[in-house]
């Protein structure tokens, strides 16, 4: 059975709500929104292998065992919220993360994953 933990209280801790500053509701819907993105068990893999190298379309299908015009309506997700980037080489065109912040969010959610088992 698993324990309940319910707060049986009206005590309202004041000086801690002082010290607490809540984002605007802008802001937390763009993370929430942000966040979604990696709701998608497609995405996360092709964020995971774009980590390791930057690869074209034909790769990533081949590697994900997709169409390319199913890993292309992920890149362009992806892109839109700029989580990818594109570089042209001659008639090849390479996919990479945009930036190591995105690195830093896959290897902290694989991290807190397996810190729970």
């Amino acid at each position: 059975m698993k324990e309940q933990f319910v707060c049986d209280c009206d005590v309202v801790h004041q000086e801690i709500i002082n010290q607490v500053e809540i984002l605007d509701d802008t802001l937390t819907f763009d993370i929430a929104d942000f966040f979604k993105i990696f709701g998608d068990s497609t995405r996360v893999k092709i964020l995971w292998a774009l980590e390791k190298h930057e690869m074209c379309v034909c790769d990533l299908a081949y590697l994900l065992q997709m169409t390319k015009s199913a890993i292309s309506h992920q890149l362009r997700i992806l892109r839109d919220h700029k989580l990818v980037k594109v570089r042209k080489d001659g008639k090849f065109v390479y996919y990479q993360l945009n930036d190591f912040h995105v690195k830093d969010i896959l290897d902290k959610s694989l991290e807190h994953l397996e810190e729970g088992k």
